[in-house]
Formats: C-alpha cells, sequence, structure tokens
C-alpha cells in the first residue's frame, strides 16, 4: 500500500521553498524518488508529521544527493 510523503526544497535560508506530493510504498523508495530535486538544492522529506530525512543538495554533475539523518523507525 503506497503512503503520501512530501519533498521539501529548502532555501539557503531555511524556508522551504518549494514542495511536491507523491505517493511512495516505503520510506527507502521516498527517499530514492526525493533525491532527483537535490538537484535545486537541499530536500527534506516527510510522511505526514514525521520527518523521513535531510537529502543534500547533489554535487555539480552527480545523480543524487546524500542522506543526512534519516529517521529510524521506533
Amino acid at each position: 500500500m503506497t503512503q503520501q510523503y512530501r519533498a521539501y526544497l529548502v532555501g539557503e535560508n531555511g524556508v522551504f521553498r518549494s514542495a511536491e506530493a507523491f505517493e511512495a510504498l516505503s520510506d527507502e523508495k521516498a527517499l530514492a524518488f526525493a533525491r532527483q530535486f537535490t538537484r535545486q538544492g537541499n530536500v527534506e522529506v516527510w510522511q505526514l508529521g514525521r520527518k523521513i530525512g535531510l537529502l543534500k543538495q547533489a554535487a555539480s554533475g552527480a545523480t543524487s544527493g546524500r542522506i543526512v539523518n534519516p529517521s529510524r523507525p521506533s
């Protein structure tokens, strides 16, 4: 069953610049989908009120950002 997620593009000042809503089967698949947005900056991935992780901006020419502090299931 898919779940609702949002990927937020984070500006230099820490304020969300834009958001993309999408569905994914798991947190891992949501993070993989959201990596495409790291070409534009850092991306926070959320599932409802739960932060899944922060993807750092991809280096020039890179195809994916790295995950920082992903949340761990309790």
